[in-house]
């Protein structure tokens, strides 16, 4: 049997909308109100943010508060190292925006030095920007392309000042590795909403995208499979989970709404079957947005689909 252990990563800074910091805690009330017991049964650990920058001007126009994103990545890639390290613990990322997948991926390599990393990225956008080619300068658009190491000069728009270019190899290279998880390591599903130089990129390194269609089509337990066993040469694998990836119509409650997403059902569904998978190390969820929601739905369907995800792991393990 697999021990839950959960942690809150409340940053929100790498975002272009505000209130993403406050998804963990809407996830919280959410558990509450299903009268659940489930963040009594498990240990949480709540990671030290830079949300404070939010208050100060932006100074790297090409990756918005790059230091303080670095400065805390440091800090979640220590505590999810330090859980992966614990025999039997499976860490569950509670986070604010989506750049905790930086901190994530690094953690889980540090803890396992000489294994090869495969990441599903379920999720409307590739997050594949970086700071030569992003049109917005908000790093949660970066975290894919920080763990493969990627800078798309080839598509470079934009002229980061050294600085930003500093921190941007210092964040490829958190955790001591780049890449954290090579092109064919990373399996992507349900992507619908991506810029020409992430188009590139993917198109390029043949990165595998189930679409939203695909998934309707077979099923959610085949696709499960079939994204599996594209990683088969991986030697852990790490599930991260953007709600951005489910449909507007079932929830306002994320900063970057996309149509034609998943279902809530479909989502639960998917997520349940990846956790079979002796080899599926970590699970995270971001991007939950109280503030664009009504009613808590997006933070309820979140804990309904963590709550299917974690019984999975306790009775199979």
């Amino acid at each position: 049997m697999k021990k839950i252990k959960i942690i809150e990563v409340k940053s929100e800074i790498g975002a272009g909308t505000r209130g993403a910091g406050m998804g963990p805690d809407a996830v919280r009330i959410a558990a509450l109100d299903f009268g659940s017991t489930f963040f009594k049964r498990h240990e949480s650990v709540e990671v030290p943010n830079e949300n404070k920058l939010l208050l100060e001007p932006v100074t790297n126009d090409f990756a918005k508060r790059i230091k303080g994103i670095y400065s805390f990545s440091e800090k979640l890639a220590d505590q999810v190292s330090a859980f992966c390290k614990e025999d039997g613990t499976f860490p569950i990322v509670l986070a604010g925006d989506h750049t905790s997948a930086i901190g994530v991926a690094a953690g889980i390599k540090m803890a396992n030095p000489g294994k090869k990393l495969g990441i599903i990225w379920i999720d409307a956008h590739a997050d594949i920007h970086s700071p030569y080619t992003t049109p917005s300068g908000n790093m949660h658009g970066m975290p894919i392309a920080a763990i493969v190491g990627e800078d798309n000069k080839e598509m470079q728009i934009n002229k980061p000042d050294e600085e930003t270019i500093e921190y941007w190899n210092k964040i490829k290279n958190l955790g001591g590795v780049s890449p954290k998880a090579p092109y064919d390591s990373i399996v992507m599903i349900g992507v619908r909403d991506t810029e020409r130089q992430e188009e590139q990129l993917l198109k390029k390194h043949a990165v595998k995208n189930i679409s939203v269609a695909e998934l309707r089509s077979r099923g959610e337990e085949r696709i499960s499979v079939e994204a599996l066993s594209a990683l088969d040469s991986c030697d852990i694998i790490y599930v991260s989970f953007d709600v951005d990836s489910m449909d507007p119509e079932i929830s306002k409650g994320t900063g970057t709404p996309v149509p034609g997403g998943l279902t809530e059902k479909e989502a639960g569904s998917l997520i349940y079957y990846l956790m079979r998978s002796r080899k599926v190390c970590c699970l995270e969820v971001v991007e939950i947005n109280p503030t664009y929601d009504r009613e808590n739905r997006m933070a309820e369907n979140a804990f309904e689909i963590v709550l299917k995800a974690t019984n999975q792991l306790i009775n199979d393990f």
